[in-house]
């Protein structure tokens, strides 16, 4: 092979740091030039100041760098024509117009909506610490924050104040922790502008959120829906029907007849309701051991039962995560607790709830199949 296809090769190995694709494949290299010693390459950025520009210097200089017989490289930048970025969103959604991955027959991804019947029960908190606890465990996840009015995943998640790449109409979702996430307030001018949006813009909303993002093949995603049974709950019924429900409780009985609500309109939609999760739940007093129950009992088990026999099958308790500072100060600062304080006891709950969520009940998973050698 002449040096100019090592160079070539050596290029196929680096990956955009935001699409996770190929350079060539998403034809980024314009040009290769060798002389004398030097290579010199040219690399066509999808927009003009693309933020992962220093990275892509450094990883090209590096692959190119190791190909024998390079003394030095030489690196140039420039920005694809408004047809090459066509391409390239033609070659990210395999060829097809602006649709929803997840909605689609051949989609892989789990989607599970976090859903309360009110507000104030930690749904939000829950949702990045599954999704931070799932990403450990090596699944690909994303978090899409649909609660449109009260958005507050990317504080959670130690985003705030950064915007999703785009390339015309299609955006990049921001990662952390190993997560992929998308909130409205990403987009909005100001951080403290309110959404004020009634409800048919509510349903565009969501589409476009789930549309125009460039996902990437998710195993998992998980959608922080906001309280109650309005135009959103039933959106996502209806935008991606297989799509299941998690209903968060606090242990207070009033709170959980609430959260029996939101369940009620999933089934009524023809969801899935995979479980109840009961937050803030009885803990350990700091002085003495005795147990603390702040938000009262039985909650969880209220909402469990109830949703069970309107479902007609087992709507299982799927853990109950105590009330802890923690929780509440790791999503202050933009650090989940299952990564801050993972020996916790908030932390231990919720590693357990995710080992349930991850596996699919219904899965082949060692069960034996009658196939004859």
């Amino acid at each position: 092979m002449s040096v100019i296809e090592l160079i070539h090769a050596a290029l196929a190995t680096v990956q955009d740091p935001e699409l996770h694709r190929a350079l060539p494949d998403l034809g980024m290299v314009e040009s290769v030039e060798f002389t004398s010693g030097v290579a010199t390459v040219k690399i066509l950025l999808t927009i003009s100041g693309c933020p992962m520009q220093d990275r892509l210097r450094t990883d090209v200089t590096q692959a190119v760098s190791s190909v024998a017989d390079v003394t030095s490289v030489t690196l140039q930048f420039g920005v694809m024509s408004e047809e090459q970025r066509n391409n390239v969103k033609k070659l990210l959604r395999n060829g097809r117009e602006k649709f929803i991955p997840f909605a689609q027959p051949d989609s892989l991804t789990r989607v599970v909506g976090i859903a309360s019947g009110k507000g104030g029960v930690g749904k939000s908190s829950l949702t990045v610490n599954l999704a931070v606890a799932a990403a450990q465990k090596g699944l690909r996840v994303g978090i899409l924050d649909a609660d449109v009015y009260g958005h507050s995943i990317p504080r959670l998640m130690g985003l705030m104040g950064q915007r999703p790449t785009a390339i015309d109409q299609m955006f990049i979702p921001l990662e952390a922790y190993g997560v992929k996430t998308v909130s409205m307030e990403m987009f909005k001018p100001e951080r403290s502008d309110a959404v004020a949006y009634r409800g048919p813009l509510l349903h565009r909303v969501l589409e476009q959120l789930l549309s125009d993002a460039y996902w990437g093949d998710l195993d998992l995603l998980l959608i922080d829906l906001p309280p109650g049974t309005g135009d959103l709950a039933i959106s996502l019924g209806q935008l991606i029907p297989t799509s299941e429900i998690i209903v968060v409780t606090t242990p207070q009985v009033a709170a959980a007849e609430v959260a029996e609500r939101a369940g009620r309109i999933a089934h009524q939609i023809k969801q899935h309701v995979i479980g109840v999760i009961e937050n803030m739940s009885e803990f350990p007093c700091p002085k003495c051991g005795e147990p603390i129950s702040l938000f009262g009992t039985g909650g969880g088990e209220v909402t469990s039962t109830r949703l069970s026999e309107l479902v007609g099958s087992d709507v299982p308790l799927l853990g109950k995560v105590p009330f802890s500072p923690d929780l509440r100060t790791g999503g202050d600062a933009g650090t989940p607790v299952v990564l801050a304080h993972p020996e916790s006891p908030a932390s231990v709950a919720i590693e357990m709830i995710t080992a349930q969520i991850v596996l699919r009940k219904k899965s082949l998973v060692g069960v034996r199949l009658g196939l004859a050698t």
